[in-house]
């Protein structure tokens, strides 16, 4: 029996519980299921909660009852926040002894785990393939083990394919240092947008208040040479300015650092708009860049592809080897409608932008009410990860609906506001006017137009018990009542048609 597996009914075995820690999430599911063959643990009530947790259960959400019902699971960024909840509640009753996980579980949960298994310390290191992970992060694996809250003392075992490999792992790990921590001021996305916001805000003026505030951070005292700090923010402040987010000195394209040292550094509209949205300007400046080829021409795609190339929207839907071709194929009959050109394939950034392309095709598909289990087997998008997906898209383009009223982009800012719409709900166009009625989502508002009720006016028409049967009694009594018809109670004695219906007339 692999090791992994002894390990884990071991762990039942002795009634205690573990946290597997695998490489990916489709190891996750395999060594849960794997697991699940061999317990003879039985809970059936829990599998209702994990096919209940999304509208139409899908092929990972069967895995997962399946694996659960036997008191194991797995746990990754596929899953719902729902999914999530009950099976970290459910290890909290004990319920659920085993939990297979990626390393996003290892940090900001306490949970009873008398033994951390630890199947490997590779990971997948792009174009330098597999290498060890931090210690810092093994560290954090190691340490959900033996909670104080939880148990007296705890087990981290590390599984070693040989002997040259366990002194390897004794060696890095157990011997080894952690590694330093560092300041995220000093990744410039954080840095260009917190300049931005303390500017916005006033409390940087000019250069030496600037300095002032800076030379007192953890940045500051890690980096130790605040003349090359001052550089890199001189540097940053050039940016701002030649982007027209700020006003500091002249005004022209860009700035050199030197001309604007002493001069009071102020926001502009767009830049201030920029702060309240907390969006990296380098995000900003390429939306508005973007939005500048936006006109009549364009389409959804367009939008759709715009977001999908931003840092905010990673990690992007990687493009496999073997999809190259249909995404290439998808990207040359919607080329026209790119708001940026096309990097050449030498370019570092072209990979990205590939990405984009099939991160905007999934969303194509999105809005055009494809289901879960379809967007799975055509994208690689689990549950959990279409919904990150949505709301960092409805964050992003609510971000560039904001710049659009600043610049006073009228067309753009009608086309985001109805794909906004759009994201949220993943519909077609022609579903919007039934969504902004109270307790209408996706399938109603779909079963109603497939009848003939298109719109406000539909709903006005048609009568209570049609409705009703669509819709449901109570629902259909409420969006009556929204348009305007007052739905009153039949008398007693005096039903008419269906029992459950009849107790209604418009």
């Amino acid at each position: 029996m692999d090791s992994v597996l002894q390990l884990a009914t071991d762990t039942i075995n002795i009634d205690k519980q573990a946290i597997v820690f695998v490489a990916s999430r489709a190891s996750a599911e395999k060594t849960a299921l794997d697991i699940s063959k061999l317990t003879s643990l039985s809970h059936p009530e829990l599998e209702e909660g994990v096919l209940k947790a999304i509208p139409s259960p899908t092929k990972q959400c069967e895995k997962l009852s399946k694996c659960i019902k036997k008191g194991i699971a797995f746990h990754h960024s596929g899953l719902t926040n729902k999914q999530k909840e009950i099976i970290e509640d459910e290890f909290k009753t004990g319920k659920i002894k085993i939990i297979c996980a990626t390393p996003t579980l290892a940090a900001g949960l306490s949970l009873p785990v008398f033994r951390v298994i630890i199947k490997s310390l590779k990971r997948f290191s792009g174009k330098w393939g597999m290498d060890w992970i931090p210690v810092l992060e093994y560290l954090q694996m190691a340490g959900r083990a033996g909670r104080p809250e939880y148990e007296k003392f705890g087990e981290s075992i590390v599984v070693a394919k040989s002997t040259a490999e366990r002194d390897e792992i004794h060696e890095r790990y157990i011997l080894g240092e952690p590694e330093e921590i560092y300041s995220k001021l000093a990744a410039e996305p954080v840095l260009r947008t917190y300049l931005l916001s303390l500017i916005s805000s006033g409390l940087i003026r000019d250069e030496k208040t600037m300095k002032e505030f800076f030379g007192e951070t953890f940045w500051a005292h890690q980096y130790g040479d605040m003349e090359k700090l001052t550089s890199i923010m001189d540097r940053m402040i050039s940016l701002l300015n030649g982007w027209k987010f700020i006003e500091a000195g002249d005004t022209s394209d860009f700035v050199a650092a030197n001309t604007v040292k002493d001069e009071r550094m102020r926001p502009t509209p767009i830049g201030r708009r920029i702060s309240e949205l907390y969006l990296d300007p380098l995000t900003a400046n390429y939306l508005l860049s973007c939005l500048e080829n936006f006109d009549e021409s364009k389409n959804v795609f367009s939008l759709l592809q715009m977001i999908s190339h931003t840092l905010e929207m990673r990690p992007l839907l990687r493009t496999k080897q073997k999809e190259m071709d249909f995404v290439h194929n998808e990207l040359g009959k919607r080329y026209e409608f790119l708001l940026e050109e096309e990097p050449s394939s030498f370019d570092m950034e072209y990979g990205e932008f590939v990405n984009s392309i099939k991160t905007a095709l999934f969303f194509e598909e999105w809005i055009s009410e494809k289901g879960e289990d379809f967007l799975f087997e055509t994208f690689g998008a689990r549950p959990g990860e279409i919904r990150a997906k949505v709301e960092s898209a409805n964050w992003l383009i609510y971000s560039a609906e904001e710049l659009s009223k600043v610049t006073r982009n009228l067309h753009a800012v009608k086309e985001l506001r109805k794909l906004r719409l759009r994201i949220k709900h993943g519909v077609h166009e022609e579903l919007l006017p039934l969504l902004r009625l109270k307790g209408i989502g996706k399938k109603r508002a779909r079963k109603m137009f497939t009848n003939g009720i298109k719109d406000i006016g539909g709903v006005k028409g048609v009568d209570f018990v049609t409705l009703a049967q669509l819709v449901g009694g109570k629902v259909a009594q409420s969006i009556k009542e929204q348009v305007g018809i007052k739905v009153e109670e039949v008398p007693s004695g005096k039903r008419k048609g269906q029992l459950s219906l009849g107790k209604f007339n418009k």
